[in-house]
């Protein structure tokens, strides 16, 4: 997944409408124009390593030269300076134009940006509690300075102003598109509500801060400080003699010498489940995960917490004369109805739903088949299902994963495909700072020889890592400040023991690339404007792109090329490889189910009137809403649970909280990775004309233009939801809802 995290955002306004600076009386209400001009003379000066563009290659953050006492001060600082930038603009005795409003703010909030890219970088992926502290003290701080501004109605006069004069402008597409969208989110976020309103948003504002904020610290601490415990190696049989060994020394880092301990990953499903031989250890594995955060232990408790944010949210939709936090979440993206949505899911769950029961009962036959005298159970699910897995297809995954070297998969890998595909070249660095001994850099060369940018790749699992995997810029690209995109790649990959070769799933090698074609996606961007560049984009369009990417992971000539076995050299046998792609459409009922699951429970808790969520006030309310939201899906979610129930669903309690109301994307988006991956093998596949055809229409085009328009402009048509359904086994079934009345093809969209 890409996180263009909200606040590292800071610097621009329009599309993610952040820059949050208006002049002001301590007490909010804004000042006069003269006023505002008396105060609006100077610019302050920063001071400290954040004042400055890096010195670096590519403006790189330099990390020996920043510690943990510079970040407040920074934010501070690049506040006022915000501040003092943005009621110049609105002391301008000029005219409101183009250039003294849209431009100006665009180019303010350049500290505030440098320090929160860095800082927000950091709380994801290497924090500490000292961190984890600043972020809860500058959170609401940054909430109300980008309410500041946004919310100023002096400002927005101006803007609209512009806004209104804009058919005789002669601006061009891109400049069109940065005032478009400079408009819609001040309105989204509040310019045209009363002054009464604008602080009820304010204040709501503030208090979700804080409440994401410490929703997801407090959930990653549960998910560190409550590994499975068992007392005996035995307990742990059919692991490997390292995964036992790495058991053992984790039990005694969290204080349990001579025991055994698993950490906790971010899903449902836990890494470890289909090895487990013994079934209560299993059951205790997949118990713990699923009850985390749900006040087993009541430190970690996130139930009223995630119950405050779904009210706090429905009431700010209803100011904005929303029915619900969905409709006014929705606004921007390319489905732009939750109703939009919602049929599309909805369309999948008869199908889906007949192949969970078929698989189950596949699975219930293997357990008999071995002696049990059991129903499958959510902890046995994915043991089974390798099982049959291995044994109608011959594969087995331990042996697929001898010819998955990391390094490999990455270098000659990822790196060939981006080669083929792109022209791209990349030069391994030692000289750049990193966060982190762990993180490798490399310069990324154009095809005509000239440096694109940066790359930092963050593979491996660590307690002061968030679980899952993301992209996003220390350095944005933009023509107008002349600046390359400086980008990082984050996941969470097991360690090998020093001394053993670091092998991945074909999972992780999938995420690999995935995570890459992100990483494409802003290093081809092709913008005048940092707020519309790259990966810039409305939520369920963003992950398409490196969806897309994930079909060069088993591509012929890419699978030569990197993926050897890690002690013979042999290349991978093509026939594995079917083997893989043939397996793939097996286990669907999971796979896809829980991902189905997730999607439509996040949109339950997007759905609420301020009324309903108000009702949901104890932990039992939100533990029944959920099951009664679960149990209304239609789907075997006692055997199927979602991939994050409430209690850890982090991409829509957290802060930011950019998939609320939008986990749909990762089902939308592949359906347009799909029929994309159609496009892509019946025009002859990794070629050059390829990938320079898909860069010029979608990779380099970020956040200028409408998706759907973009979609065609590459594909030559409209999107089709067949292929999707092909790929993921599930078309053709007798009880698939309406598939030919609509020919695969979308619901009609809502049209602006």
């Amino acid at each position: 997944m890409t996180t263009r995290n909200l606040v590292a955002a800071l610097s621009t306004v329009s599309a993610a409408a952040l820059l949050s600076a208006c002049a002001t009386t301590p007490g909010g209400t804004a000042m006069t124009a003269p006023a505002a001009a008396s105060q609006a003379t100077a610019i302050p000066e920063g001071t400290g390593y954040f004042a400055a563009d890096s010195t670096l290659p590519f403006l790189a953050p330099d990390f020996t030269k920043i510690s943990e006492d510079d970040y407040v001060p920074a934010f501070k600082q690049g506040m006022a300076i915000n501040k003092a930038e943005v009621a110049q603009i609105i002391a301008n005795p000029e005219a409101p134009t183009f250039e003294n409003t849209i431009v100006a703010l665009e180019k303010s909030g350049r500290m505030l940006g440098r320090v929160a890219r860095v800082f927000y970088a950091l709380t994801g992926s290497n924090t500490n509690d000292r961190l984890d502290a600043i972020d809860t003290e500058i959170s609401p701080e940054l909430s109300a300075h980008s309410d500041s501004i946004t919310l100023n109605p002096e400002l927005f006069a101006r803007v609209k102003a512009v806004y209104d004069s804009r058919a005789s402008l002669g601006l061009s597409v891109e400049e069109s598109r940065l005032l478009e969208e400079t408009y819609k989110e001040m309105v989204h976020a509040g310019a045209l509500l009363t002054e009464a309103e604008r602080e009820q948003v304010k204040a709501i504002n503030s208090e979700l801060s804080t409440l994401t904020t410490e929703f997801s610290q407090k959930l990653r601490t549960a998910t560190n400080a409550q590994p499975l415990i068992v007392d005996t190696a035995e307990q742990l049989a059919g692991l490997s003699d390292a995964d036992i060994k790495a058991a053992a020394d984790l039990a005694t880092e969290k204080g349990f010498p001579g025991k055994y301990a698993i950490a906790l990953q971010n899903t449902t499903q836990q890494p470890l489940l289909p090895t487990l031989e013994n079934r209560a250890t299993r059951e205790a594995l997949f118990k713990l995960s699923y009850n985390r955060a749900d006040g087993a232990n009541p430190e970690y408790d996130t139930r009223l917490l995630l119950a405050r944010i779904a009210a706090l949210r429905a009431q700010k939709a209803a100011l904005f004369g929303e029915a619900d936090w969905a409709s006014y979440a929705m606004y921007d993206r390319m489905a732009k109805t939750p109703e939009t949505a919602l049929n599309f899911m909805q369309q999948m769950v008869p199908a889906l739903a007949a192949t969970q029961r078929r698989e189950a009962a596949l699975l219930t036959q293997a357990i008999a088949a071995e002696g049990g005298d059991y129903a499958v159970q959510p902890w046995d699910w994915y043991r089974y299902a390798n099982q049959i897995k291995a044994e109608r297809y011959d594969l087995d995954e331990d042996a697929v994963m001898e010819y998955f070297q990391l390094e490999k998969v990455l270098e000659d890998g990822v790196f060939y495909m981006a080669n083929k595909l792109y022209g791209l070249d990349f030069e391994r660095r030692t000289d750049i700072p990193t966060y982190h001994p762990d993180v490798w850099t490399y310069t990324v060369f154009d095809a005509d020889g000239s440096e694109l940018g940066l790359f930092y790749f963050d593979p491996f699992q660590r307690p002061s890592k968030r679980g899952g995997a993301w992209m996003s810029n220390f350095v944005e690209q933009s023509d107008l400040w002349g600046t390359q995109p400086v980008i990082y790649n984050v996941l969470n990959i097991p360690k090998a023991a020093p001394g053993e070769a670091q092998l991945v799933s074909f999972d992780n090698v999938n995420t690999i690339f995935h995570e890459f074609g992100h990483a494409l996606h802003g290093f081809f961007a092709d913008q005048k404007f940092e707020s519309l560049s790259g990966t810039a984009t409305a939520r369920d369009f963003v992950e398409y792109p490196s969806q897309v990417h994930e079909m060069w992971a088993t591509w012929p000539e890419v699978l030569q090329n990197y993926a050897k076995h890690y002690q013979t050299g042999e290349t991978i046998p093509m026939e594995l490889v079917e083997k893989i792609e043939a397996a793939s459409k097996f286990n669907q009922g999971y796979d896809f189910g829980e991902v189905v699951a997730a999607a439509l429970l996040d949109m339950k808790w997007a759905a609420l009137t301020p009324q309903e969520a108000a009702a949901i006030d104890t932990p039992a309310e939100v533990d029944a809403f959920e099951r009664r939201s679960l149990e209304e899906l239609g789907l075997e979610i006692d055997l199927v649970p979602p991939r994050y129930r409430s209690t850890y669903f982090n991409h829509i309690f957290s802060d930011p909280a950019g998939y609320s109301a939008g986990y749909y994307s990762y089902l939308w988006t592949e359906m347009l990775d799909r029929d994309s991956r159609k496009w892509f093998r019946e025009n002859g596949g990794l070629t050059r004309a390829n990938g320079d055809h898909y860069r010029q229409t979608v990779l380099s085009r970020g956040g200028t233009m409408d998706y759907f328009e973009m979609f065609e402009n590459f594909a030559g048509r409209q999107p089709n939801v067949q292929p999707m359904l092909e790929a993921r086994g599930l078309a053709g079934q007798s009880d698939m809802v309406d598939t030919e009345a609509s020919d695969g093809k979308l619901p009609p969209r809502s049209v602006d």
